[in-house]
């Protein structure tokens, strides 16, 4: 997949990346992927729902994929981080 078909979810509000996915979808992507981690997964869980339930009815999500990244923080910690990737097959 290529690295332009990823969504990265963060803390913009959760519209702006269903914008991103229909775009995605409209230029004729077959796969993308949303990639979140801590507490922006629920956030991506919800873009999927949206997506699927009021935008793109008709798209299909993949194996979703979930881990545990480890982060070392500003102060030289090493902290655990959940990690979700949910791909749309369209």
């Amino acid at each position: 997949m290529s690295e332009n078909n990823v969504i990265y979810i963060g803390n913009k509000p959760v519209m702006n990346y269903v914008l991103a996915v229909v775009t995605q979808v409209n230029n004729g992507s077959t796969e993308i992927s949303l990639k979140a981690r801590g507490r922006a997964i629920s956030r991506a869980v919800d873009v999927a729902e949206i997506v699927k339930n009021r935008f793109v009815p008709d798209i299909a999500v993949g194996n979703i994929k979930i881990g545990t990244e480890e982060i070392e923080t500003d102060e030289g910690r090493v902290t655990n981080v959940s990690t979700i990737e949910i791909p749309f097959i369209n």
